[in-house]
């Protein structure tokens, strides 16, 4: 891979990682409510998840999802029904305790599953594969240098997310433990996860 080839992933990288998406929505929202630790087995599910569907793509499913336009808009209907769901069960949390107990129960498998529903995912995939791997000799070579990097971009993006979430989590909870700021931030939140599957919607 030549150095204007990794410059070029590592722009993409960054963007893709660092620009608000359901991810990053969901890790902010998690630590902030949760607090850091139990947001982790969202973001560790995060690269995990991804990293199954860069390899997928890799290997010619990504191809088969462009060339069965029902089971594509079958993803984006998911991912987009997903999101709006949680966006909903994020609404509705305005207390820590409560949010704790039953509101924003989201496991590491959610969080992986949610990569395979996210067509946001699935584009980037394709591009990369597309860009850096598709008729290439050394795919494999390549391959091997392109996962870890972006597995790493899609784990410090989300662990950055969360850690502003979790240090909002005192100022959130408020002086009186009223909840108000806190379910003026979930509302925010799930605004952005509703805006989120209207973007996606447009893919």
């Amino acid at each position: 891979m030549t150095n204007t080839e990794l410059s070029a992933l590592l722009l993409l990288a960054t963007a893709a990682s660092f620009t608000p998406g359901p991810n990053t929505t969901l890790s902010t929202a998690l630590a902030a409510n949760l607090g850091f630790r139990r947001s982790l087995r969202f973001v560790l599910a995060v690269p995990v998840g991804w990293g199954l569907l860069l390899s997928l793509c890799a290997g010619g499913v990504g191809a088969l999802v462009v060339a069965l336009p029902p089971l594509r808009i079958g993803i984006q209907a998911l991912g987009i029904g997903y999101l709006l769901w949680l966006a909903f069960k994020l609404a509705r949390s305005s207390q820590l305790a409560q949010a704790d107990a039953s509101q924003l129960r989201v496991t590491f498998w959610q969080g992986v599953m949610l990569q395979f529903l996210n067509i946001k995912a699935w584009m980037l995939a394709l591009t990369i594969v597309a860009g850096w791997l598709a008729g290439h000799a050394d795919a494999v070579a390549r391959f091997a240098i392109i996962l870890p990097l972006m597995l790493a971009f899609g784990l410090v993006s989300n662990l950055a997310y969360a850690l502003i979430g979790s240090l909002l989590r005192q100022w959130l909870s408020g002086p009186d433990n009223s909840g108000t700021r806190l379910r003026w931030f979930n509302r925010f939140m799930a605004v952005v996860l509703v805006v989120t599957a209207a973007w996606m919607a447009t893919f």
